[in-house]
């Protein structure tokens, strides 16, 4: 048997759209820089600010504004970090204390 592997039940990364990731990527970076390497983990509570934060860059995105004036980078990436935040603290268990 040549040229066989078995990966076909395995995650397709390739799949990606690497572009909006990238843009992700810097939107993660732009908050390094402003605040510190993963300083989103600290922040509270966390699921209401980074879900008003995910629909106040939808909504500037939704009423024609593409690029956010602060970091010069596009709502909907801010969105997709916002929505990666709110993934990461559900699978951590993080609940907010309000």
């Amino acid at each position: 048997m040549k040229g066989v592997k078995y990966d076909g039940e395995k995650p397709r990364w390739s799949l990606l759209p690497w572009r909006e990731v990238n843009d992700i990527v810097k939107v993660l970076n732009h908050g390094a820089t402003k605040y510190d390497d993963n300083n989103w983990q600290h922040v509270k509570p966390p699921k209401d600010r980074y879900f008003s934060a995910m629909h106040r860059h939808i909504y500037a995105w939704k009423t024609g504004e593409k690029i956010d004036p602060e970091s010069g980078l596009p709502h909907l990436a801010h969105a997709g970090c916002c929505l990666l935040f709110l993934m990461w603290f559900d699978n951590e268990g993080i609940e907010d204390d309000i």
